[in-house]
């Protein structure tokens, strides 16, 4: 497809260049590096499921013990896989389970125990890496049996109502409407929790839990709707937070269709956005317009600062990728909101 963008093919590929060279240190450093969630990813990618009575995913469990009896700093796929040849436990969800009751040792192999555990490691990797090649490739079968979205770019929408079971129809119904991209936004503070919740969901905030389950019966309801209507409708979801490297895991099981990752969803602020008054719609949003979004504090006390917002179309869609300059812009919403500030102990609290 020819490009609609005028844009300079070396410019284009001295910033794609600049841009690597920015990302090198921070690749170096997730190459050399590890944190639980990573871990926890390798074990879920080999195959550890389910939670305990309480709702603790076995991954955690596992590899909480680990790292208390060996650390992080070699990983955990050495450690479990040497607990399975020992014979600890047939394989490594039941280890997790024998592990969460006190009764396994873990320890670092060396040798020839530590070559044994080390092919297994990859064996076990290598078949979890194969599920989500495998879910790949069914999902190129899919785009061309039942057809690709019929525009670019794709028509992509929102679906948060906290609960799955009212999130599916909400996204057949904007599939039926036209959408090719559905969006499932995530849990308000799901970045924070130090855990993947196990199963279907229904009780997030603003949005709805990233879990395995919850990605297995949006996938599956929108199959339905791709095969009615004869184009395959994407699915994406949240990545970022504290276990983004486990949600990623999950989501290429399960065959989302791309993540959504933004570095500072969740970061703790020193403030609270408390509430919106005097909200006002005043025109429509079109596909295809460009939108330039204010927010000015017109009042700074103590404790709180009241914004102005204003959400203003600039540019006017027209059809496709093109868009005109409006001479007079158009606010289309307006708003006065209120941010409440902590206190200076509780500030403090807060920084490193």
């Amino acid at each position: 497809m020819a490009p609609r963008l005028d844009l300079d093919p070396g410019t284009v590929a001295r910033a794609r260049a600049l841009a690597r060279r920015a990302g090198e240190p921070v690749v170096e450093l997730a190459r050399t590096h590890t944190t639980i969630s990573v871990e926890r990813a390798v074990l879920r990618c080999a195959g550890v499921t389910g939670a305990d009575v309480d709702g603790i995913p076995w991954v955690d469990r596992l590899a909480d013990v680990v790292r208390e009896q060996v650390g992080l700093e070699h990983g955990v796929a050495l450690p479990v896989h040497d607990a399975v040849l020992r014979g600890e436990a047939a394989d490594l969800t039941a280890l997790a389970q024998k592990a969460a009751a006190g009764g396994v040792t873990f320890g670092l192999p060396v040798g020839a125990a530590r070559d044994r555990a080390g092919v297994a490691a990859r064996a076990a990797a290598a078949r979890g890496l194969a599920v989500v090649d495998r879910r790949r490739a069914e999902r190129e079968r899919l785009v061309r049996e039942i057809g690709d979205a019929p525009r670019r770019p794709w028509i992509y929408l929102i679906v948060a109502t906290g609960n799955l079971h009212e999130d599916i129809p909400q996204a057949r119904a904007a599939a039926r409407a036209g959408a090719d991209v559905v969006a499932v936004i995530r849990s308000t503070g799901q970045s924070l929790p130090d855990y993947v919740p196990e199963g279907a969901t229904t009780s997030g905030y603003a949005g709805t839990y990233a879990t395995r389950e919850n990605f297995r019966l949006m996938r599956a309801a929108l199959d339905e709707v791709s095969r009615e209507f004869g184009r395959y409708v994407r699915l994406t979801h949240y990545a970022s937070g504290l276990c983004m490297p486990e949600i990623a895991t999950l989501a290429g099981r399960e065959r989302l269709d791309m993540m959504l990752n933004d570095s500072m969803y969740g970061s703790l602020d020193e403030e609270l956005f408390a509430s919106y008054a005097d909200v006002q719609f005043r025109a429509p949003v079109r596909v295809g317009d460009v939108v330039e979004v204010t927010a000015t504090v017109t009042r700074s006390a103590t404790r709180s600062r009241t914004l102005e917002f204003r959400a203003v179309v600039v540019c006017r869609g027209r059809g496709g990728s093109a868009a005109e300059v409006l001479a007079r812009p158009i606010v289309a919403v307006s708003a006065t909101g209120t941010v409440v500030v902590p206190g200076p102990a509780a500030a403090a609290g807060n920084r490193p």
